[in-house]
């Protein structure tokens, strides 16, 4: 009996369960999912927690109900990988021994490594992150007291999980001051350690300019040093200083601590792997799914789903023997919200940027890529549904698992 197992049950972990339970035979591999929880959270959600927009209980389903009969699930935090011994130490004590490792153990928000941002007096007060279903919740309390004054929108630094979340949120924010007729009374600051407003050339121009067209600040190059809470000023590397009346945030992401403890991360916690294989670089026996490894695209759902298409044919011909078939090409799509009932589509992988044109067919789209539109905003809130019904059980989708230039346009 071969022994597989996979740490973390989120979005990449629950569809390398689904697909791989189906794929192996029962008699002959075990396969084992380890998470510290029975909460499988849409993270996506969160976005629309604070606006009124979803509940906080709707983005929270037990993970047992989406992991396959045949699997088992451990309920335990993780204390180390001992890649050399080929086991895994869990916090409840239990020592669990591998023949193959699939890490999926996701990113971790840590404002505690920002001084004066979770150790200050203002957090969840003025200073409130909505990467977490807590801090999204007690946002939305504040948003609805909120009656003017400078808000900042703010990243601390990249990586972040779903890097277009903060710009979403300060389009998603100034519609909503505007329908409560208090937008003349709300200064909105994008504040960004990026030289624009996103990463991308093409798209960073697009939304820098939606920035412009809403009158929404945007405040480049901005390292954060620290939070002075006493004068509620957020202070950079440079000496400039950001006062605010409200602060929302994203903190600094890292890979999970059991990561730094086993020594497989880097400095910041994501596991090297071959770009193309998602291999760890180390040992041939650890693959890492999901936003865990340091892969140069976004980490976001989309890009899990993508890969775990990928991932699934090579693992199944490597533990034959053969050559792994497929290379990730790193794609990514997201949308991206932009106020008005309107959202952007962006689709992009490794090699090529985000491009105009329609997605995922030629011509009749029907989505729009990088360009607002209804039908992307309904397209956004209908992921939902697809995600619980169709990627979590690890159905196919009716979309390219490669990047596909078919009705994309480059500019010249």
């Amino acid at each position: 009996m071969r022994r597989l197992l996979i740490l973390g049950a989120g979005t990449a972990g629950t569809m390398l369960a689904n697909h791989l339970r189906r794929e192996l035979a029962d008699n002959e591999w075990s396969i084992t999912i380890v998470d510290r929880d029975n909460a499988h959270q849409y993270q996506p959600g969160y976005l629309f927690i604070p606006f009124g927009m979803y509940k906080p209980q709707q983005v929270t389903k037990p993970r047992t109900h989406y992991l396959p009969k045949g699997v088992d699930f451990i309920q335990s935090g993780i204390r180390k990988v001992r890649p050399e011994e080929n086991e895994v130490d869990l916090e409840n004590g239990q020592v669990l021994g591998y023949d193959w490792l699939l890490i999926a153990s996701g990113t971790q928000p840590r404002p505690d490594l920002t001084p004066g941002m979770a150790d200050g007096s203002l957090w969840h007060k003025k200073v409130f992150d909505f990467y977490t279903l807590e801090g999204a919740t007690a946002l939305h309390d504040a948003l609805e007291k909120f009656e003017g004054g400078k808000l900042l929108v703010h990243i601390t630094d990249m990586p972040i999980k779903c890097p277009v979340a903060p710009l979403e949120f300060v389009f998603l924010a100034e519609d909503y001051f505007r329908k409560r007729g208090i937008r003349h009374k709300v200064d909105i600051t994008y504040v960004t350690p990026l030289d624009g407003a996103f990463t991308k050339p093409v798209a960073s121009r697009e939304l820098g300019n939606l920035l412009t067209e809403r009158s929404i600040r945007l405040a480049s190059d901005f390292a954060v040093e620290s939070i002075d809470n006493d004068r509620q000023v957020m202070v950079s590397y440079d000496g400039r200083e950001l006062p605010f009346d409200l602060l929302v945030t994203i903190p600094l992401n890292t890979g999970q601590q059991f990561v730094f403890d086993s020594g497989l991360g880097d400095e910041s916690g994501f596991i090297p792997v071959d770009k193309k294989t998602l291999r760890s670089t180390t040992y041939d026996n650890i693959f890492v799914l999901g936003d865990a490894s340091n892969i140069p695209t976004s980490k976001a759902g989309a890009v899990a789903h993508f890969a775990v298409e990928t991932f699934i044919p090579n693992f199944l011909a490597l533990v034959q023997g053969k050559p792994m078939p497929n290379e990730f090409d790193g794609h990514a799509n997201c949308f991206v919200e932009s106020g008005r009932g309107q959202a952007l589509l962006l689709d992009f992988n490794y090699d090529t940027q985000p491009l105009t044109g329609t997605f995922p067919l030629p011509v009749v789209g029907p989505m729009k890529l990088l360009g607002r539109s209804r039908i992307n905003h309904m397209g956004k809130l209908a992921f939902e549904q697809i995600y619980w019904r169709m990627l979590m059980p690890g159905h196919k989708l009716p979309v390219p698992t490669l990047m596909s230039m078919a009705g994309k346009h480059e500019e010249k």
